[in-house]
């Protein structure tokens, strides 16, 4: 519903990394290391648990982008997307699984 559009930009955030991490087939610990960045901090951003800065946000997209091949930008990141929400949904079902 309209509610998710009240979500934080950290929410959304944790939502649109799923989904990215979804699309490049990799586990978190291997997302995590193709994206240059440790296993805790990726794992506490998908949880919403970190308020990345600036600079942070700039390289998980532009590390992002390499991998997955195509642009994403910092903004991306941020941007609330009922695709990606769907998606990351499902994947958080697989994971409890």
């Amino acid at each position: 519903g309209g509610d998710l559009l009240l979500q934080e930009s950290k929410d959304i955030l944790a939502i649109n990394l799923k989904y990215y991490r979804y699309q490049s087939n990799l586990s978190q610990e291997k997302f995590a290391e193709a994206i240059d960045t440790t296993f805790l901090y990726e794992y506490q951003l998908e949880k919403g648990k970190r308020n990345p800065s600036v600079n942070m946000l700039d390289k998980l997209s532009t590390n992002i982008s390499k991998l997955l091949n195509y642009d994403i930008t910092s903004a991306d990141l941020l941007s609330y997307d009922e695709k990606k929400i769907i998606s990351s949904k499902r994947i958080d079902k697989r994971n409890s699984n």
